[in-house]
């Protein structure tokens, strides 16, 4: 099959397309020809092997699976003897490993059915970003309604889902973000946006009782003067250059929330498939739709990630792999 490779860790150059074995299936594994991958910032990371400690768990000279690509969205052509929730046919999207590629085998438990109303080009970018902004918002940001909050970085891939999602709850949402994207911000239903590039907003005088921050950029004491006395600081991005461990500014905010009386939170995203079934509930009923950017083929991988690189991107990008509909 034509899957997009790498040999070692590097820029967008060590991506490209070449023919490698169609994966073998385990027991629980479910076979997925795949129509459309989603691009994220984890798949970034793997490519270039930054920070270095995931070295640790994804291979030291080189990733231990040379296939890129997390998000996935296709059709069930077979499945291991131990699965009982698909039969092929079926059309899924979910959390992979090696989904830049026209098949990938993906556990079961990793796996929903795709929202009928959502193009597999959509149910792609779904998976990482939504799932990760569903955390955020609900089990660590804990938002409800009536309560104001502060979203950095809400143009991007998880932002722009978290701006749908907190709004959802009934959230009166103010969106952070640079000047060309500030409309398209509120076509998301942010009430309030700030343009970063022209104010410094945490020299705001507002209070919010959320803020969750995915830009990674303003360090966490300048974060806290903008929350109420027992407000909640979600920190789910690393800063710009940080490349040893990635986690430096959620490690400060773990360690200095006993000591005061808001919430620092360190928040690290997990890949659940019950975020998926929830997301599909809001999807289905409106409340939130995937914001796809561009689109790139299969043989443009490298393309794709220099265009992520550059920070331009409004929502998220996806890999089409079979013509999807």
């Amino acid at each position: 099959m034509n899957a997009v490779v790498q040999d070692k860790y590097g820029d967008a150059e060590v991506l490209h397309v070449a023919l490698v074995s169609r994966p073998t299936l385990a027991d629980d594994d479910v076979l997925v020809r795949v129509h459309a991958a989603g691009l994220d910032r984890g798949t970034w990371h793997l490519m270039t092997g930054r920070p270095y400690l995931l070295r640790l768990g994804f291979g030291f000279r080189g990733p231990r699976n040379p296939v890129s690509g997390i998000d996935l969205a296709g059709t069930v052509v077979a499945v291991g003897p131990a699965v009982t929730r698909f039969e092929p046919g079926v059309e899924v999207f979910g959390f992979g490993k090696g989904t830049f590629a026209e098949f990938a085998a993906v556990k079961e438990n990793q796996l929903a059915a795709k929202p009928a109303s959502l193009s597999f080009v959509q149910a792609a970018v779904v998976p990482i970003s939504g799932g990760t902004a569903l955390q955020a918002v609900h089990d660590a940001g804990r938002v409800s309604a009536g309560q104001k909050v502060l979203i950095t970085g809400a143009s991007g891939g998880v932002g722009s889902f978290a701006v749908q999602i907190a709004k959802a709850a009934g959230a009166e949402v103010t969106g952070v973000c640079s000047t060309a994207k500030m409309d398209w911000v509120r076509s998301l239903g942010a009430d309030h946006v700030i343009d970063y590039t022209a104010e410094d907003f945490s020299t705001s005088a507002e209070r919010y009782e959320v803020i969750l921050d995915f830009a990674g950029n303003t360090p966490v004491r300048r974060m806290r003067r903008m929350l109420t006395k027992r407000g909640t600081l979600v920190v789910g991005g690393g800063e710009q250059g940080e490349t040893i461990t990635g986690i430096s500014k959620q490690l400060r905010a773990a360690l200095l929330s006993p000591l005061v009386s808001q919430r620092l939170i360190m928040f690290i995203s997990k890949q659940r498939v019950s975020d998926l079934e929830k997301l599909t509930v809001l999807m289905e009923a409106g409340s939130v739709a995937p914001c796809v950017d561009t689109v790139y083929p299969l043989g443009q991988a490298q393309v794709a990630m220099r265009h992520l690189a550059e920070g331009r991107v409004r929502g998220k990008i996806a890999i089409s792999v079979l013509n999807p509909r």
